[in-house]
């Protein structure tokens, strides 16, 4: 894979520094991303998951919160990143029983001037980590992968999936 040149990334300017884009000749327009990951573990620790029967509480449903949180204070973690006002978050959560993993599936959306795959990506890795803190006691091997951003939709750059 090759490098892209210094000059095709936005977030610095002529002289190397870094700067916040600037987005207000950009055209409002919808704009939707799609962010997926996963955590493994333990069959015991899925296992208590699925059932609900976790010391903290309701596993899911608790990660589920902290992936909307995380996707409104995104700004607040990544330097320049735009705040934005976000139309709709929404987090799934798919049990893999076999694998004993729980894969994470976030799509955020605005109406505004830049894109949302900072917000569909941070509450990804929010709701996998909340995950880990919530079960860490039980089991301190749990693995996150396979976090990337899955599908973009609207702006300048138009439609874009992973993989094609």
């Amino acid at each position: 894979m090759t490098e892209p040149k210094a000059s095709a990334l936005t977030h610095f300017d002529a002289q190397g520094q870094a700067h916040m884009v600037d987005v207000g000749s950009k055209s409002e327009t919808r704009r939707v991303a799609v962010a997926r990951g996963s955590i493994s573990m333990k069959p015991e620790t899925f296992a208590m998951v699925k059932s609900g029967s976790a010391k903290k509480g309701d596993v899911l449903g608790i990660a589920r919160i902290a992936a909307i949180q995380g996707s409104k204070r995104t700004s607040d973690l990544i330097p320049l990143c735009h705040p934005i006002p976000l139309t709709r978050v929404a987090v799934e959560f798919e049990l893999d029983e076999a694998n004993s993993r729980i894969d994470c599936n976030v799509t955020a959306e605005t109406v505004g001037r830049t894109g949302v795959e900072m917000e569909a990506l941070t509450a990804v890795n929010v709701a996998l980590l909340t995950i880990y803190d919530m079960c860490k006691a039980v089991d301190r091997g749990m693995r996150m992968d396979g976090i990337q951003l899955m599908e973009k939709l609207g702006g300048k750059s138009g439609h874009w999936v992973a993989g094609q």
